[in-house]
């Protein structure tokens, strides 16, 4: 079953059972990924919802930090469950070594020698994690073994 698919699916039983925090996050990913699929003119893949998925997280995270500052707990709150409900469509998460492993492979097979070859190394390393591992992390993980 396509993640797609299992979106839709879930989408069905959050209404039958009523939950409305679920079916509301739900409707909100639908929406981005029918949104790309009509401006780009094509069905997605797997991979392509799931670039989705993470980019949504990343809003929500970044929304949460702000309502945390503004001492908004009720909104923060809101995101954070968000979060929680997008998160449950990402493959497992790397652990930090496993990407620092990666990295390092990576860095092996390019010949990366210092931060001017940081983009190479972040491309091909994106493409291995896709999904697996927040990029914002994989990004100080790169530096740092660069620098």
């Amino acid at each position: 079953m396509s993640l797609k698919a299992q979106i839709m699916n879930d989408m069905k039983a959050a209404m039958k059972a009523k939950d409305k925090a679920t079916v509301g996050t739900i409707r909100m990913l639908t929406a981005a990924i029918k949104q790309v699929e009509v401006d780009e003119r094509r069905e997605l893949s797997d991979a392509d919802v799931l670039a989705i998925v993470s980019k949504m997280i990343k809003q929500r995270k970044d929304a949460a930090e702000q309502y945390a500052q503004a001492e908004r707990a009720d909104l923060e709150q809101q995101e954070l469950s968000e979060i929680k409900i997008l998160e449950s469509y990402l493959p497992e998460q790397l652990s930090a070594e496993k990407v620092q492993a990666i990295v390092q492979e990576v860095i092996t097979q390019t010949g990366a020698s210092g931060m001017q070859d940081m983009g190479q190394v972040m491309g091909q390393v994106k493409a291995k994690v896709a999904g697996q591992a927040d990029m914002g992390q994989v990004s100080q993980i790169v530096k740092a073994a660069l620098s």
